[in-house]
């Protein structure tokens, strides 16, 4: 069985891109159906279209709420029989009209440790810390700001005059190894959520 995904992204695309890579590579059984996006002049648009992947574009602006055009993405989804929602720099909240119905089936990588440093400008919050130690988290998506139970997280050292240009680079590494490794086990039938807790059968 091949597990069909959506990504919701609204910037460059480079995590979109890593995933759809090491599904192209083999060995993730599953497969990008559309590619979510609140900004059409955003990169990762680009990035679907020269993999053939279908877009669904939206400008919140043209809707009263953000539950009116959650709706229209569920049926969307719904009409494509997704089964997986990857948020990847996705730069907005998400509601219960699609947390709901797809909670547990919902995941976000995130720039930091969580539960430290959630919502933006994670990796400048942690140099302005201090932290030796940052890194990306996968979670599943609740609702809350980062609140979500966690599946997977990867360290990141902060190196001795690291910029947040720098350590941005490193993080963002990360995450191209990490997130695509979570999307395996979920497609793998590794992944079970219990409450808060995460269990994962890694190999």
């Amino acid at each position: 069985m091949t597990l069909k995904i959506a990504v919701f992204a609204s910037g460059s695309g480079s995590n979109f891109q890593a995933l759809a890579d090491a599904i192209q590579a083999g060995g993730i059984p599953a497969s990008i159906e559309l590619l979510v996006c609140d900004k059409p002049s955003a990169r990762v648009v680009e990035r679907a279209a020269s993999l053939g992947i279908d877009t669904y574009l939206f400008q919140p602006k043209q809707y009263p709420n953000r539950e009116a055009y959650e709706q229209e993405i569920l049926s969307e989804l719904r009409a494509r029989g997704i089964e997986l929602i990857v948020l990847a720099g996705y730069m907005r909240l998400i509601t219960r009209v699609l947390v709901e119905p797809y909670y547990g089936r919902m995941i976000n990588i995130h720039p930091a440790l969580l539960p430290a440093f959630p919502g933006v400008n994670s990796v400048k919050q942690a140099l302005d810390y201090g932290v030796r130690v940052t890194g990306v988290t996968v979670h599943f998506v609740d609702g809350g700001t980062d609140t979500g139970p966690i599946i997977a997280q990867q360290a990141v050292e902060v190196l001795p005059g690291d910029t947040e240009e720098t350590l941005s680079a490193r993080v963002h590494q990360a995450e191209h190894r990490l997130l695509p490794q979570t999307v395996r086990w979920i497609a793998e039938g590794r992944v079970r959520l219990e409450d808060r807790l995460v269990t994962v059968d890694r190999e």
